[in-house]
């Protein structure tokens, strides 16, 4: 550098070879540099020499000379400027620096000098963070959420493409406007919003947000409250969330009614209060004006049977409803299980009198499903019963499909009552009409009963007449044998009489006390013989057995004929002896035993072949009236085993 002149001069050379930043001084005519300092030389790695021998576009890459002449052209009037630039090191490092510029006069040449900062560090920082930045900005691009970025002043910031996808809004159009005034114009709403995203909590909250074109979309969202203030905003559309938590609720909604009214049908079989309670619960859950159940009769004339109406519109329970359109045949549609949801009533393709009947009720939209039971099991088909209504009064409204599922399922749950109810209803008249019945037979058969007791009471007083008649013949008799057989036929009589005794004096007409009839019957033998109790002793073993009113004839005669043959031949002389009589059940037979212990029969009679007539009426009446088989025993006396097959008493 040139010698200086004064003091002041030596302090700007000074300032100038010791500045630790690099410096230089160039020809703004030429661009040669007039001088360089120390710390020039070290950052360069030039040496001064070189310096002097190179022009300043020498330290530029050459892709930026251009530019640099651009700029010069531009800057060279200006007395001072600064600017960034790439520099060249000798070992071809590129550096970036900060650049000051004065003009000066520099040995009478129009000169420039330049202060250079190195910034290459910083730069290198700025373009790390860049890239950081831009890696960033990548993720959250491709993140499928929706990320802004928003100040202090809730102004927007940044947002990603998700963001803008979504709420078809951009970014644009937030420069001067409110954006959460755009995205939730209710001001109310929109505090709620605010205080949310101030709050920074670490959860999501759902919140109704305004689309550009005007539609209002489900969306969740959670905030990040950043150090200096700011507010990056998180979020997502949970529409289809939404759409599945309200058909989940539905669903679940709808399984609670079906259980409701399926508890009710199995709690009360009473078909009016199955009505009541379903129409209420129905207009609970859709939250609907009115829910009704309309009953057709056979002419197509319906009448409302329950009803559950929000207060403040028309009851239409007990009202008298002109209704001509289902019985001209509009209904039949229904018969092919048509429902039908009505959001306009004026819009619907309705009938005019239709819509008159509707009117009535101030109805603007509703549900309709047929109540259709089956005909039989034996007859496939369907019989439209009634509708399953749901009003609307307010308002006209769109319905949701689950809506109209839920009442169709309800119908399938009202039919399963209805047709519970009418065979409830059907099992009353029957068991009426069956308890009239039993009272009726019941008198019949006490008629009945009177009846058979004064037939036996007759038929026994009859038979005491003809034995009184047989006593007073055999008195005016002298031969004895004629009186004996008088006597027998008595006896015989007696034994018939005393069947038809115990029947009519019984007190269950038709049952026979089988023990008491034989222990008289036995005890009546004795006295007509005239036998002393302390000589012939009667021992008798009667089993609870049930004979019918022929068998118990049969089995009275047989009793009568051997326990006769017994006291006229089996103890002669006055002997003492023992007649027993044994009845018992035998699986499903009856077996009869009379046995005495006298002197028994002849060895070489033949019992079954003689001119006995007792003897041939007991085989005759086991075998045949009996229908069994009689055997003899000759130990130790006589014994006559007889068996029969058990009848019951009206056989």
């Amino acid at each position: 550098m040139l010698f200086p002149e004064n003091e002041s001069q030596q302090l700007e050379v000074l300032l100038f070879s010791k500045n630790p930043n690099p410096m230089w001084i160039y020809n703004q005519n030429n661009l040669q540099f007039l001088d360089v300092n120390e710390a020039a030389v070290i950052h360069y790695g030039y040496s001064r020499e070189e310096f002097l021998q190179m022009r300043i576009t020498d330290i530029f890459p050459p892709e930026n000379v251009p530019v640099f002449r651009e700029y010069l052209g531009k800057k060279h009037t200006n007395l001072h400027f600064s600017g960034q630039w790439l520099h060249r090191r000798k070992d071809g490092q590129i550096l970036d620096v900060e650049v000051v510029t004065h003009t000066i006069n520099y040995a009478n040449y129009n000169a420039r000098l330049v202060n250079i900062r190195d910034i290459t560090e910083h730069k290198q920082i700025e373009r790390k963070l860049q890239e950081q930045n831009e890696f960033l900005r990548r993720i959250f691009e491709s993140i499928p959420l929706m990320i802004a970025l928003i100040d202090t002043n809730g102004k927007l910031q940044w947002v990603n493409q998700e963001w803008e996808s979504v709420l078809g809004w951009k970014f644009k159009d937030f420069q001067t406007d409110d954006v959460l005034e755009a995205l939730y114009p209710n001001a109310e709403y929109r505090q709620d919003v605010i205080n949310f995203m101030q709050s920074a909590q670490h959860n999501w909250a759902d919140f109704r947000t305004q689309l550009r074109d005007g539609d209002l979309l489900d969306t969740s969202w959670t905030n990040v409250k950043l150090s200096n203030g700011q507010i990056i905003t998180i979020g997502q559309d949970i529409t289809e969330r939404k759409r599945t938590e309200l058909a989940l609720k539905g669903q679940a909604e709808r399984e609670q009614l079906m259980r409701t009214v399926a508890q009710r049908i199995r709690q009360s079989l009473n078909l009016q209060d199955i009505l009541n309670a379903t129409v209420q619960e129905v207009r609970d859950l859709l939250g609907v004006d009115r829910v009704v159940v309309y009953q057709f009769d056979s002419e197509m004339i319906g009448t409302i049977m329950a009803e559950s109406v929000e207060p403040g519109w028309r009851v239409s329970l007990g009202v008298e409803i002109y209704d001509t359109c289902f019985q001209t045949g509009k209904g039949a549609e229904y018969y092919q299980v048509n429902k039908r949801a009505i959001a306009n009533i004026y819009e619907a393709g309705l009938t005019d009198c239709h819509i008159r009947l509707l009117e009535q009720f101030e109805v603007k939209a509703n549900l309709v499903v047929p109540i259709l039971l089956e005909v039989s099991s034996q007859n496939p088909g369907s019989h439209l019963w009634g509708l399953l209504i749901a009003h609307q009064c307010s308002g006209f409204r769109e319905w949701e499909k689950n809506q109209l599922d839920l009442l169709d399922q309800v119908t399938v749950q009202l039919a399963i009552a209805i047709q519970q109810s009418s065979i409830f209803e059907q099992a009353q008249t029957e068991l009426v009409q069956r308890q009239k019945a039993q009272v009726k037979l019941k008198n019949a058969l006490a008629e009945k009963e009177v009846l058979l007791k004064e037939v036996h009471h007759r038929v026994k007083n009859n038979l005491q007449i003809v034995s009184s008649l047989l006593q007073l013949q055999s008195q005016t008799l002298k031969d004895p044998e004629a009186i004996k057989v008088l006597r027998e036929s008595q006896n015989r009589i007696e034994s018939i009489s005393l069947i038809h005794k115990n029947l009519y004096t019984s007190a269950n007409i038709g049952q026979i006390d089988v023990a008491d009839y034989i222990s008289n019957l036995a005890a009546s033998l004795l006295i007509s013989y005239q036998i002393w109790p302390d000589r012939i002793t009667l021992e008798t073993d009667i089993d609870s057995v049930n004979l019918n009113v022929d068998q118990a004839i049969a089995c009275g005669l047989v009793i009568n004929e051997l326990i006769s043959n017994a006291l006229k031949h089996a103890f002669p002389n006055q002997q003492v002896g023992t007649i027993s009589i044994a009845l018992r059940n035998i699986n499903n037979s009856i077996e009869m035993t009379i046995q005495d212990n006298g002197i028994g029969l002849p060895a070489n009679l033949d019992w079954t072949n003689t001119d006995s007539l007792g003897l041939s009426l007991v085989y005759d009446l086991v075998t045949e009236q009996l229908e069994g088989n009689i055997t003899l025993e000759r130990n130790h006396g006589t014994g006559f085993k007889i068996k029969f097959k058990q009848l019951t008493l009206h056989q």
